[in-house]
């Protein structure tokens, strides 16, 4: 199967839940260094706030290091005040209206689930990026929403607004959606809890 794709960064890659190991920053480095990836999601919802901002400093400079853009998950305040590159938003988070007045220009991603409507009101508020699913089942959430191929080409038709794919991605199943028109795979267990590969091994068997 190829794909003729100019995006080479075509990955959008979100923490794990936890990151209570020192060893995790050199296996981002490691990953990053692939140069595969645009993004890098902060996803912690257990952290108290001061650890939240230790380790957000340290992710924020490597990120920085390999040109990824560094958002932060669910907190627009959090993502201003640790100088993040923006923020993703779900449906019950801030409005992206509000989150415009404190990030301004920076990025606003928006979960859309499997919503042609919700993506609509997302771009007619000025969302960075449309994200959907779940394509497929994961382990890393628990799934309330099942995206099919269609709302893809559906999106594309609606807008060129960047579209994210996501939802139990991994070598075995990505090729489908970037051959869908999606512009990013969001991607989180298949690096940091794959039992058989480590995480540099894991990218590098997404080419």
């Amino acid at each position: 199967m190829r794909i003729n794709r100019k995006n080479k960064r075509f990955i959008y890659l979100i923490s794990p839940t936890n990151i209570k190991n020192i060893n995790f920053y050199n296996k981002l480095n490691q990953v990053l260094s692939s140069k595969k990836v645009s993004f890098f999601q902060l996803r912690l919802k257990k952290e108290n706030r001061k650890k939240k901002i230790i380790i957000a400093n340290k992710i924020r400079k490597i990120c920085k290091k390999y040109q990824v853009k560094f958002l932060v998950n669910d907190d627009p305040i959090f993502a201003k005040k640790i100088n993040a590159d923006g923020c993703h938003l779900g449906q019950k988070d801030m409005s992206i209206l509000k989150a415009r007045k404190i990030l301004k220009n920076k990025i606003i991603g928006i979960t859309c689930h499997n919503s042609i409507n919700l993506a609509k009101k997302a771009v007619a508020d000025g969302a960075s990026y449309l994200a959907f699913g779940a394509f497929y089942s994961s382990k890393t959430k628990k799934i309330k929403y099942k995206a099919s191929l269609k709302i893809l080409s559906l999106a594309k038709k609606l807008t060129n607004t960047p579209v994210v794919a996501i939802g139990g991605i991994k070598d075995t199943n990505y090729k489908k959606l970037l051959l869908n028109k999606a512009n990013f795979l969001a991607i989180s267990g298949y690096i940091w809890n794959n039992k058989k590969l480590n995480p540099k091994e894991a990218i590098n068997k997404l080419i």
